[in-house]
This record gives C-alpha cells, sequence and structure tokens, in this order.
C-alpha cells in the first residue's frame, strides 16, 4: 500500500507547501496596489518586453509574457497530471472516474448557472467562465491544515475532481475565450504537433527535438488566437509515459552492477574504470525504469509551485480595494462572483456525486461521507490561480477587472474558510 500511496503522498505536500506561499504573494500584492507606489506596481507590469530577430518581433507587456509565457509552463504540468491521472490514475477506469468527473461537472454547470441567472442582461455577463475554476494549490493546502485526520481518499478525490475541473476550465478557454482564429498557423502547429505524437507512439524522446518544436508550435498558438496556454496542455500529452525496463528487471540488474561497482573499489578519491562504467550504466538502467512523464512531471513541480504561480499571484492580485472616495470597492459583479463561487460548488459538487452513486455509476470511496463531499463543495469554491487567468481573458475594461478580482479572492476566502471548519468539524 505503501508503494503506491508515496507519490501521491509528496506530491500533496509539495502542492500544499506551495499554497503558502502562494498566499503571500497575494496579500504582498493587494498590499502594494494600495499604497503609496501603486502606479510603480501597475505600470511595472504594462512595460513592454520585447523578443525577436530579423523581422520576426514578439512585443507584449510584461503581464501577458507571464499569463501567456509562464502560464503555458503551468498548463504544461497540468496536462502531465491529467495524462498521468487517465493512463494511471483515478482517471483510469470508467468506474473510478464517474465520481470526481459528475463531481467536476457540478462544480462547473451550477457555478455558471447561478452567475449566468444572476447577471443576465447585466455588465460583465460575459465572465460567466470565472466561478466554475477550483484552484488546487490553495484547496490541498486547507486539507494541510487538517493534518493526518484527513482520509487518503479525500486527498484523492479533491485532486482528481479538480484535475478534471482543469479539463474543464481548458476546453472553455478554448473554445469561448480565444480571439478570431487565424486557421494557417493553426495547421501548421498541428503538422509539427503530430510529429511529436509518432515519436510518442514510438516511445521516442529527444529533448532537443521537442523542446524546439513546442517552442514554435506555443508562438504558432500565439499568433493563431487560439490562448497559447492551450499548446502547454496538448504538448503535455506527447511525452512518453511507459518505461523501457520493468522493476523485476531494474532490480535484479541493479544488484549486480552495485556488486560490480562494490567489487572494484580503491583507496583512492577517483572511481575506477569499471566502476565508472558500472555508474554510467546504473544510470542509464534508472533513466529507462522511470518513465519520462513522472521525470519531467517531478523536475517541473517545484518550479511551477514555487516560481511560476507566485509570480503569476503577484502580477495579478493587484485589486484596488477603496476608491477615490475611500469608499469600499466593488460592484454586483464582485458579489455575484463570490456567491456563484461559494454556493455553486458547494450545491454542485455534492449534488452531482449523489446522482452519480444514485444512478449506481460510480461509488463513494471507503472513509468517506456525504458529509466529506459538502465540505469537500466549499474547498471547490476557492477558485483562485485558475478564475484569475479566465478573468484577464474575459475582460478588458479595467474596472470589471478590478471588481472582478474582489469577487474571485472574497470567494475564495469564504469557501476556503467554511470548508475547512467544516471539515474540522467532521474529520476526527
Amino acid at each position: 500500500m505503501q508503494k503506491f500511496t508515496t507519490p501521491f503522498q509528496k506530491f500533496f505536500k509539495l502542492e500544499a507547501s506551495g499554497s503558502i506561499i502562494l498566499l503571500c504573494c497575494a496579500l504582498v500584492a493587494i498590499i502594494i496596489s494600495n499604497s503609496s507606489i501603486s502606479e510603480i506596481y501597475f505600470s511595472l507590469f504594462e512595460q513592454k518586453l520585447v523578443i525577436g530577430f530579423g523581422e520576426f518581433i514578439l512585443s507584449k507587456p510584461l503581464i501577458l509574457w507571464i499569463n501567456d509565457g509562464l502560464m503555458a509552463l503551468f498548463f504544461f504540468v497540468i496536462g502531465l497530471e491529467i495524462k498521468r491521472e487517465i493512463k494511471y490514475g483515478e482517471l483510469s477506469t470508467v468506474r473510478k472516474a464517474m465520481l470526481p468527473i459528475f463531481a467536476a461537472i457540478g462544480g462547473m454547470v451550477i457555478p455558471v448557472t447561478i452567475f449566468a441567472i444572476l447577471n443576465m442582461g447585466k455588465s460583465g455577463a460575459e465572465g460567466w467562465g470565472i466561478p466554475m475554476a477550483t484552484d488546487i494549490a490553495f484547496s490541498l493546502g486547507v486539507l494541510m491544515l487538517l493534518g493526518k485526520r484527513v482520509p487518503l481518499s479525500l486527498k484523492i478525490f479533491l485532486t482528481a475532481f479538480a484535475i478534471v475541473d482543469d479539463i474543464g476550465g481548458v476546453l472553455v478557454i478554448t473554445f469561448f475565450y480565444s480571439s478570431a482564429i487565424v486557421w494557417k498557423y493553426i495547421l501548421i502547429a498541428f503538422a509539427l504537433y503530430s510529429i511529436l505524437v509518432f515519436l510518442n507512439s514510438l516511445n521516442r524522446y529527444s529533448k532537443y527535438v521537442w523542446s524546439i518544436i513546442s517552442i514554435v508550435i506555443w508562438v504558432l498558438f500565439l499568433k493563431s488566437g487560439i490562448h497559447p496556454t492551450i499548446a502547454g496542455i496538448i504538448i503535455a500529452f506527447t511525452i512518453p509515459a511507459n518505461r523501457k525496463v520493468n522493476c523485476n528487471v531494474f532490480a535484479f540488474s541493479m544488484t549486480k552492477k552495485i556488486q560490480r561497482f562494490h567489487d572494484n573499489r580503491d583507496d583512492s578519491h577517483l572511481l575506477t574504470k569499471p566502476q565508472l562504467s558500472a555508474y554510467s550504466q546504473m544510470e542509464e538502467l534508472m533513466s529507462n525504469t522511470q518513465p519520462r512523464l513522472q521525470r519531467i512531471e517531478n523536475k517541473l513541480h517545484g518550479w511551477v509551485v514555487w516560481l511560476i504561480m507566485p509570480v503569476f499571484a503577484i502580477a495579478n492580485c493587484g485589486v484596488v480595494l477603496f476608491d477615490s472616495n475611500g469608499q469600499l470597492s466593488g460592484s454586483w459583479l464582485s458579489l455575484t462572483i463570490a456567491l456563484a463561487l461559494i454556493f455553486g460548488n458547494a450545491i454542485g459538487i455534492p449534488l452531482f456525486s449523489w446522482i452519480a452513486i444514485k444512478l449506481k455509476i460510480a461509488e463513494l470511496p471507503k472513509s468517506i461521507s456525504f458529509k466529506h463531499l459538502i465540505a469537500v463543495g466549499f474547498l471547490g469554491g476557492i477558485g483562485f490561480t485558475m478564475s484569475l487567468f479566465i478573468n484577464s481573458l474575459a475582460f478588458t475594461d479595467v474596472q470589471l477587472i478590478n471588481n472582478a478580482k474582489i469577487g474571485i479572492i472574497a470567494g475564495s476566502l469564504v469557501s476556503g474558510l467554511i470548508g475547512y471548519f467544516l471539515l474540522k468539524k467532521i474529520l476526527k
């Protein structure tokens, strides 16, 4: 059992601890944006950064390099997590996947419905996709605060439905929040993508070939009108997930090579030639035993959690809390986003889970009750990262963006607190 749960527990600890840094960065951005240096803060992210050579030039504000560039890596890691779960995890069979899939559908449909009804015909109605997102880092961070009382099955369920929710968010961004599409760039991008798919089918991978083609695909998506972060998702699916050496062969071969390494030792600080040969063979053996997908995910996950998401929070969480008259900012849009996040997820996630169970196409995992699902439903209302990202795509008006941010932050905060105290009362 430990063999199967240890990798997930490591992932959980990394993701949850990173949420503390993410929260600190968000607070810093809010404080600075309401201080005497707020103009410097906002103008900094509007500064143009130009990259190019010859006639090819990319000139964008710093905020877009973060949201279109760095966040492409964030979505790439999400893509790796989705592929891992589909092939080997909680989404690998229909029976296992149904509960988180239904929970995620409920966590998208009900918040969007509440928002759409409350904003029908009003300014800001185009931001309907904002309350449908769940922030996996913050939601897992709340579970971390409750320690070992949280059943592992509940952590796995939360992670699985948050990943399905991410898939829904990606589809919404692709079809509803992308600008006019230039199809010639898309066709060229998918021609290059087919090369990566072909290499994946052969279980072949070259980081140089893959990196060059991936960067070109990202640029083509950027120029095409489809949001370039989508390139990160689809490219992740071209990373081989199979290993070339099974565990039994690895254990047997490794034992022999370690013995050879041990037999040829001497007292000097340098390795002997037989030791160097054995060491090289062990490195190759380890490389062929760990799936490329898992290795890349492990390497990039720290960068995403500790760098990309905090930078995104600093750049996007700047919100003006008081207007020129000293009154608290906010609008009907702020209130409806907050309500949709809090109650939409709290209703939708347990309701659709209950429907799946009553239809007998899913079942509750061991150690989980409907009380747990209701509490986790509130945690699903922590939108934050994805909600802020969709906000940046949905609106161009500065006032609408600011009001939406207030709703996202308020709704996420209330959802997190309610979910935490409910779980604290339920869990022994």
